[in-house]
């Protein structure tokens, strides 16, 4: 018998790869409406639009027994001109963020992904808390921005860094790196 609660224990297992299965898809649309939605308070209602219509959803979800289990991160690509990418939504839910590495493990999905496909450029536009991770992971800045009243910079991937993924559905596992409670 175990004297550890239940209920705060997160699995440091996840897999990374493109949402398909229904329940994936809609675990997308919830973690999406949490963060910019309810949390941030970007979107009034719904972050859906019209790219929603043309990209690529991809999860990180969390495992229970080894199985996946939940929707805990995402982000969603698509090409938006003739070899050029971008990445945008990038998500992961609170209760996960202190767990390390989803963030990046998401992004060099999406990255690896669109240059599997063809991209010679992958651009996003990045919230300002998060430029430094995504300097960290070989991005440059280009250009301060505002995106529905939030400043963001517009940055670029270098893709020297992002070897092709053919499959993204297939995905990986990962570990990710438990951090001390503040």
């Amino acid at each position: 018998m175990s004297l550890h609660s239940v209920k705060g224990f997160l699995s440091p297992d996840f897999i990374i790869r493109a949402a398909a299965q229904p329940w994936e898809l809609a675990g997308v649309r919830q973690l999406r409406h949490q963060v910019f939605v309810q949390e941030q308070g970007i979107f009034d209602t719904h972050d859906r639009d019209a790219i929603d219509d043309v990209a690529l959803p991809l999860a990180a979800l969390s495992t229970f027994a080894s199985e996946a289990d939940q929707v805990v991160g995402t982000v969603r690509i698509h090409e938006c001109s003739s070899r050029v990418w971008r990445g945008s939504r990038l998500a992961v839910a609170q209760s996960h963020r202190r767990m390390g590495r989803l963030g990046a493990e998401l992004i060099r999905l999406a990255v690896s992904t669109a240059h599997g496909r063809g991209c010679d450029r992958f651009l996003a536009q990045v919230q300002i808390q998060n430029v430094t991770l995504f300097q960290r992971l070989h991005w440059t800045p280009l250009r301060e921005i505002e995106v529905h009243g939030v400043p963001h910079m517009e940055m670029q991937a270098d893709l020297a860094f992002y070897p092709p993924i053919l499959d993204p559905f297939a995905g990986w596992k990962a570990l990710s790196v438990k951090r001390k409670a503040a």
